[in-house]
């Protein structure tokens, strides 16, 4: 029995109180502890209905027997109360600390045997026009954490991230630099990958709202000047190009995304996190656009006048959801 194994020293407790109050053997296969409902006070639960035949009280008397010696002989229980057939003790806070000291000092050697089982758990998930922020590291961090307890445990714990590495935003980006960049890159700039993308990322932002607030300016509507504003317009077609294979298209992607998992890896370096496999949604986005079209020849979706795939979840209290554009790119 290891000194961390606080479950097993009560069972045993747990006997030794039985015995004790009721001058009847028991073995630790008749102890049932269960973790207490958050809705009562303690740790553990004991079950007291098998024990009514040796006692000869009701349930609630029965647990409150047992719970007056193992609060008084057993140091791991500060206080005991009885619902009905259950004892629910409360365990004393100094044997938690030791717990905890315990596996801090043998952290190393703390595991439980292989369950067989393999847990597959995705953490980070960030898109590659911008840099990580607190959202992601606090995904990260919980992710990382739940990893290794997992695998503590017993489990073979797959640790995946996936890349949103495609789409709109990604091509705003890529149009910014085209436009602004002046063949900068993180290098010449002493800029972390991540964070250089994400510069023209913004870059695209402010000068496309400047496009907005000149074309209102000439009469048109807030939503026609959104729709056709030159940059959007612009990120629009690099996008058609890139579902195409436009080599030149692929060419920047690929070097605007180098620049931007060279920033990421120094982020996860500095956490001390680490990933069996990056996912990367450009490798599977085709087989959404194929499962799309299932769909709608299948009559789960629906296409309206401008080409544009759409799915109904108004039933399930959601809204309309736009699977495909109208230009045939994916969302």
């Amino acid at each position: 029995m290891k000194s961390y194994d606080v479950s097993h020293k009560l069972n045993l407790a747990c006997v030794q109180a039985i015995e004790e109050a009721f001058g009847h053997e028991v073995s630790t296969n008749d102890i049932v502890l269960q973790h207490t409902r958050k809705d009562f006070d303690g740790q553990y639960t004991l079950v007291t209905f098998p024990f009514t035949r040796y006692s000869k009280l009701s349930p609630e008397e029965t647990g409150k027997a047992i719970g007056e010696i193992l609060q008084k002989s057993c140091p791991l229980v500060k206080e005991y109360n009885t619902v009905k057939g259950f004892l629910n003790l409360e365990i004393e806070n100094h044997v938690w600390l030791d717990v905890f000291t315990t596996l801090h000092r043998d952290k190393e050697s703390f595991s439980l045997p292989s369950t067989g089982k393999k847990v597959v758990l995705e953490y980070c998930g960030p898109n590659t026009n911008k840099p990580l922020h607190l959202g992601h590291i606090r995904n990260m961090l919980i992710g990382y954490a739940s990893a290794n307890l997992l695998s503590r445990v017993g489990h073979h714990v797959h640790k995946v991230n996936i890349y949103n590495d495609r789409g709109i935003a990604i091509c705003k980006s890529m149009v910014a630099w085209k436009h602004f960049g002046e063949g900068k890159t993180p290098e010449t700039t002493q800029t972390k990958g991540d964070h250089f993308v994400g510069e023209y990322y913004v870059a695209f932002d402010q000068a496309y709202k400047k496009e907005v607030e000149e074309r209102i300016a000439e009469g048109k509507t807030k939503e026609e000047a959104e729709n056709n504003a030159p940059l959007l317009l612009e990120a629009r077609a690099m996008l058609r190009q890139w579902e195409k294979g436009d080599q030149e298209t692929i060419d920047l992607w690929n070097t605007m995304n180098s620049w931007v998992y060279d920033g990421f890896e120094q982020t996860f370096a500095r956490l001390g996190v680490d990933f069996e496999k990056h996912y990367k949604e450009s490798d599977y986005y085709q087989d959404g656009k194929r499962l799309v079209e299932e769909g709608l020849q299948q009559g789960i979706y629906a296409q309206r006048e401008d080409g544009s795939i759409w799915v109904d979840l108004t039933q399930e209290g959601l809204d309309e959801k736009l699977l495909l554009r109208g230009d045939g790119t994916s969302v």
